[in-house]
């Protein structure tokens, strides 16, 4: 210790007292290693104490009296400044060193605070969500898609509705991905979007699918690709972390989704962007839905130069593919929105 090291000369006299009963005496006190050493008047050490734990009685006063610890009996007097500057700079200085309770306390205090605000921030919401994801029967999804269908057909306009459309497409949907979506359904225009998989397992398309291209092939590859995107994210989780923790909680607790929320979904849909494309996941679906998957890589890229590993990798190429749909079937569906 700097401040030791300077004051090891140092030497003086004083007035000692062993405790309270005993007598006070004339003593020598010097610095040591640490300590300071109380001697007679023959050089013999009486006392060491430990610089550290010195405590003064009476600050600020003089001849100075100083304890070993707060609560002992055993005193020093001191009246030289020199020697009682030396002990309050060594003090000081091994005050400073120590560490301070209230700021400790403020630190752990500051970094719990800190924690919870992350956890409130970034942990809490994420958890709410994925437990009331968890725990949503699938006829509350189904009712909360449904809602959600009302407020994107004010966007969209009315679903298509023509009878022998409509059967048609459903003929479609369960050829193409089976139960794995509940039901399809085409409107006028989707904005951005090609196609919208919304809770309850509900498919909305786009009526240009249908509408502007030559086999059922393009509109069953864009429900796979549907299919695929909800693989990758699920739409209520997706509703959910928009919607925030308190619409979150609310529908935890009543099993209610509130309008406005499905509503400020609903325009966000429309104007958000279409999931990449991941060719690799999606080349085993066709394989499996016994589905070319040309015709929709053309219909996403028309010069087929992005698409080209699912141009060849199509289980058929260069040769027919499975009709998906009678030339009856695939007029009515091509008719759906038709006045």
């Amino acid at each position: 210790m700097t401040a030791l090291k300077k004051y090891q000369r140092l030497d003086t006299e004083g007035v000692w007292r062993e405790n309270a009963q005993a007598q006070r005496r004339d003593v020598i006190v010097c610095f040591g290693e640490a300590s300071l050493i109380i001697k007679d008047k023959t050089d013999t050490a009486l006392a060491h104490w430990s610089l550290p734990a010195i405590h003064r009685a009476n600050p600020g006063k003089r001849p100075a009296l100083f304890l070993p610890a707060p609560d002992a009996d055993e005193e020093l007097e001191l009246s030289d400044p020199e020697i009682i500057n030396a002990i309050e700079k060594i003090r000081r200085t091994i005050e400073k060193s120590r560490p301070q309770a209230g700021r400790l306390r403020l630190y752990v205090i500051t970094a719990l605070a800190a924690l919870i605000a992350v956890l409130a921030v970034f942990w809490l919401p994420q958890a709410l969500v994925r437990n009331t994801v968890a725990v949503l029967p699938e006829s509350t999804r189904l009712a909360i898609g449904t809602s959600l269908l009302g407020h994107m057909t004010r966007l969209t306009g009315d679903t298509c509705r023509k009878p022998l459309g409509a059967a048609a497409l459903n003929r479609l949907t369960r050829r193409a991905v089976s139960t794995r979506l509940r039901k399809a359904y085409i409107v006028p225009g989707l904005g951005t979007r090609d196609t919208l998989v919304l809770p309850g397992r509900l498919l909305l398309m786009d009526a240009t699918l249908v509408e502007d291209h030559d086999s059922a092939d393009v509109a069953a590859g864009y429900m796979l690709k549907a299919l695929a995107d909800r693989r990758n994210a699920d739409p209520m989780t997706d509703l959910l972390q928009r919607a925030g923790s308190r619409v979150t909680f609310h529908l935890l607790t009543t099993g209610e989704m509130q309008d406005d929320a499905l509503r400020a979904y609903a325009e966000a849909l429309m104007t958000g962007t279409e999931p990449a494309l991941d060719q690799d996941a999606m080349l085993p679906m066709f394989e499996g839905a016994k589905i070319a998957a040309s015709p929709f890589a053309y219909a996403v890229d028309i010069t087929g130069e992005e698409t080209l590993p699912m141009i060849e990798a199509d289980p058929y190429r260069g040769q027919d593919a499975p009709r998906l749909l009678s030339d009856g079937d695939w007029i009515s569906l091509q008719e759906i929105c038709a006045e």
